[in-house]
């Protein structure tokens, strides 16, 4: 038969609140009377035999007592396991910035990451940034979770990633400020990066106060407002590069290519001759203007890069003009305008425009009729032109010219000169433009002809050119009739030259009986429309075209040089002490010219 003591053992895991009594002290020896748990057993279970075995000494208690305690170690490490299988902690490592300043380059690069031994450890990580849930926009991939924002505004940020499991979690959190805003960077010299040899380059600007800035490498100190300005002897190189970086390393980079220029000479007042490539290739006709020059009276030069024939008379890069055997080089222009600048000489860049026969013949034979003004069956339209009239409707024509006149700029004159920038003579309904109507719908022939000026003004700001545009003595005031409207020319021009020769009037004209006689009448009369046209403008200034010719001698003018006095005076009496002498065979009077100082 069992005993109490074997029974008891098995019921204690089963009724415990039972049976587990204190013992109050008393020593666990003796008869079951002095042993409450047994005897309390026994009173329920009477027919199970009570120990009789001897009560335990004190040795074994103590032995009782150790296994107990080992028991309880054993459970603990067995709860400990089994918490372990059901959902235990990797060893998970954490990576960010160790950075507290981000600049714009390291918000490009800027990343979270926690790693595991086991990808589903990281199932139920947690991203969070300032304070919002954005776990959606982190990427899981094998055992890393990725958070990478790329938008971040400047300011301060927090982002902490979490990954919990069922004994805790483990986290990390990164807390810094993003600056990603580039400093602030103006370049205001060299403006339109033209640069002159022999002259001082000064590079100026405004940058932030606590930026650094640097020219081609070379640190240049910032004032309190954030200015800079350094200047060198010479242009520094053919390209610029400034950089300015703030205190988070954010840089931001202005890099130029300047454009090297020998000189440029500018004059308060243009008082100039007409040369043309031939002439400028003639020892005599050239000596004579150099003596003009010598004697103070002039201070500029009109010389021709493309005339009336289509001829480019100095030598060109430009591939067209190559290409169709336009380059005639009469002459080095460079060369030329080195030797006019250290005469302190003012020049003046012709470019004949859409009068061109070389142009003309080479879009014929090519079959490029659209580059021509046609006539209504298709045939170039000559009335007296020779060859034909290009069209300042096509883009082709108008590069051309505009790249010559680049051109010029960039080997040092001081001014571009346009002419025959209109429609050519005749009836109008007798011309075909393709690409261009002349109805209500589409753009007429002046406002066609003012988009030149204004295109080919904007492609010559760069080179710090004066701009202005040669235009018959009658367009101030009967626009339509030459397709050239002074009024909106003017905007875009720092003068028009109207061509007011005398002996080119008809009689009457603003009430002059005969002016080829009256040089004075008509320049005075003339000049004022122009001049009320051009004030309007707000910028552009008026250059009149003169005439110093033996023309008005063949129609009975007896003193050339008193008629070329005249045609000054009274531009003189208008204010305008600017003035360009015509002659076609550049043959001057000297002796009409008065010497002036500057």
């Amino acid at each position: 038969m069992d005993t109490v003591l074997e029974v008891l053992g098995r019921r204690v895991g089963a009724e415990p609140e039972r049976y587990r009594q204190p013992t109050a002290g008393r020593p666990l020896e003796g008869p079951a009377v002095r042993w409450p748990i047994v005897r309390r057993f026994h009173a329920d279970h009477p027919g199970i035999a009570l120990p009789t075995s001897p009560a335990p000494t004190s040795a074994t208690r103590r032995r009782r007592t150790f296994l107990v305690l080992g028991l309880l170690v054993l459970a603990a490490l067995a709860v400990g396991a089994t918490m372990a299988l059901g959902g235990s902690d990797d060893d998970v490592a954490f990576e960010g910035p160790d950075d507290d300043l981000i600049n714009a380059e390291a918000l490009e690069q800027l990343s979270f990451e926690v790693t595991a031994e086991r990808a589903e450890t990281l199932a139920e990580a947690t991203v969070e940034l300032d304070g919002e849930d954005v776990t959606e926009d982190a990427e899981l991939a094998d055992s890393a979770l990725v958070y990478a924002p790329r938008e971040l505004g400047d300011g301060e940020h927090e982002v902490e990633i979490s990954v919990p499991s069922r004994v805790g979690s483990q986290s990390e959190r990164w807390s810094f400020t993003v600056d990603a805003t580039p400093p602030e960077l103006e370049v205001a010299s060299p403006e339109g990066a033209v640069v002159f040899l022999n002259q001082e380059t000064v590079v100026a600007g405004i940058t932030d106060p606590d930026a650094t800035l640097t020219v081609d490498g070379e640190e240049v100190e910032v004032g309190e407002d954030g200015s800079f300005e350094v200047t060198y002897d010479e242009p520094p190189s053919e390209s610029l590069t400034i950089v300015a970086v703030d205190e988070a390393g954010n840089e931001t980079v202005d890099e130029r290519e300047l454009t090297v220029l020998r000189s440029r000479v500018e004059v308060d007042e243009v008082r100039a001759v007409h040369v043309t490539g031939n002439a400028w290739n003639h020892d005599g006709l050239r000596g004579q203007v150099m003596e003009m020059i010598e004697d103070g009276k002039i201070n500029s030069v009109q010389l021709d890069i493309k005339g009336e024939s289509g001829r480019i008379y100095n030598n060109t890069d430009v591939e067209l003009a190559n290409e169709m055997g336009a380059s005639f080089g009469f002459y080095d222009l460079e060369d030329v305008v080195d030797e006019l600048h250290d005469m302190g000489v003012h020049v003046i860049g012709r470019v004949v425009a859409f009068n061109d026969p070389h142009l003309g013949e080479y879009a014929q034979g090519n079959g490029d009729m659209e580059w021509l003004v046609q006539t209504p069956d298709g045939e170039p339209y000559t009335a007296g032109y020779g060859c034909c009239f290009t069209s300042f409707a096509n883009d082709e024509v108008l590069d051309y010219n505009i790249g010559l006149a680049i051109e010029a700029a960039q080997a040092g004159v001081d001014g571009i000169l346009w002419d025959y920038v209109r429609r050519p003579d005749g009836d109008p309904d007798a011309m075909v433009y393709d690409g261009l109507a002349d109805d209500a719908g589409g753009s007429t022939l002046e406002q066609a002809v003012v988009d030149f000026v204004a295109r080919a003004d904007e492609a010559l700001e760069p080179y710090h050119v004066e701009h202005g545009a040669s235009v018959y003595g009658i367009a101030a005031t009967r626009p339509t009739q030459i397709a050239q409207d002074i009024e909106g020319m003017s905007q875009h021009l720092d003068y028009v030259a109207p061509m007011l020769y005398p002996s080119h009037w008809g009689p009457g004209e603003y009430d002059v009986a005969n002016p080829v006689q009256q040089p004075y009448d008509i320049i005075h009369a003339s000049l004022d429309e122009f001049l009320e046209i051009t004030e309007a403008s707000g910028r552009a200034r008026v250059v009149p075209w003169l005439e110093d010719s033996n023309y008005p001698v063949s129609l009975g003018v007896a003193d050339r040089g008193q008629y070329v006095r005249d045609q000054i005076r009274a531009a003189l009496d208008r204010d305008v002490n600017e003035w360009i002498m015509w002659d076609s065979h550049v043959n001057y009077t000297v002796d009409a010219y008065e010497v002036h100082d500057d």
